[in-house]
């Protein structure tokens, strides 16, 4: 059996392109499925898709392969991220996107690793996805597993008291198989984090935390790759990318605004959203056929 990794991997071009279909099956998700969180979606794009198509060590045509990495969506409500980057690389078929939220689906609005083939944590309420991924990550370590974990939490998550626990743990258990990326869209449901309750200097937080910090454009292919190289050869502390995203990145209604945090789309913000992201013709179910 292979490493698990794309062969050759993918070069940036490719990836832009498979980012910009994952954008147009989560815009078609959340408008056949009638509600979703397209905002928090769209922030991450780039961050999965380089986990996914250059660096996690996975077998698509084996979900359970027990020397896998792991992905831990913290962030509970970015399902629908989740599940096109899971079609998109082969773990079901495209097909399966369009029954997002629909009667009898196994697409729901937050993740059920039970019925979702490489969905490794069934997540929603916030916070408790990173305290378990450390817990993976622990196990790797005593089991003398090679894998990495790795987990997007978001901004808002992160006045989550569970988040600073194991914060403390995980650098305490100095856990270096342990990558996490820090959406940082600066949006939450109510409106904007640093009115709300603010992180900052969240940066120096989790330095002040003993984690190994770096902070990016997490929407830079280039910088992301960077970036994970960097964790993958230091050792000694788990490891934060702080990652600058732009809410509803893509479309440019959402961009930046925190109404769409959780929104659904009418027929003509489909058709405009579908269209700035490059769809030919913007039709019920027509990107997901395949």
């Amino acid at each position: 059996m292979s490493n698990g990794i794309i062969e050759g991997t993918l070069n940036l071009e490719r990836l832009q392109n498979v980012a910009a279909t994952i954008r147009r099956d989560v815009i078609e998700m959340i408008y056949l499925g009638g509600s979703g969180h397209p905002g928090g979606c769209l922030s991450a794009v780039e961050i999965l898709t380089s986990l996914y198509f250059k660096y996690m060590r996975i077998h698509p045509e084996n979900p359970h392969w027990s020397d896998r990495d792991r992905f831990v969506l913290s962030k509970g409500h970015a399902a629908p991220l989740v599940y096109a980057v899971l079609a998109e690389r082969g773990f079901y078929p495209r097909s399966w996107l369009k029954t997002f939220q629909q009667d009898g689906t196994r697409l729901q609005k937050h993740l059920d690793m039970h019925l979702v083939p490489g969905a490794e944590v069934s997540t929603g309420s916030l916070g408790q996805g990173l305290s378990v991924a450390s817990g993976m990550a622990l196990a790797f370590r005593i089991d003398q597993k090679p894998g990495r974990v790795y987990v997007l939490i978001g901004d808002g998550e992160c006045q989550e008291g569970q988040i600073w626990e194991t914060a403390l743990s995980a650098a305490q258990l100095q856990l270096d198989n342990l990558i996490v990326f820090l959406d940082l869209n600066k949006l939450q449901v109510d409106g904007r984090v640093d009115e709300i309750n603010s992180l900052e200097p969240v940066v120096e937080k989790w330095r002040s935390f003993r984690w190994d910090v770096q902070e990016i454009n997490g929407h830079d292919f280039v910088e992301i790759h960077k970036a994970i190289d960097r964790a993958l050869v230091t050792s000694g502390a788990p490891h934060m990318i702080v990652a600058h995203t732009v809410k509803g990145k893509g479309v440019s209604f959402m961009e930046d605004q925190f109404e769409w945090h959780s929104k659904a789309l009418n027929e003509g913000q489909y058709q405009q959203a579908m269209a700035e992201l490059g769809a030919e013709k913007a039709g019920s179910g027509g990107q997901m056929d395949e």
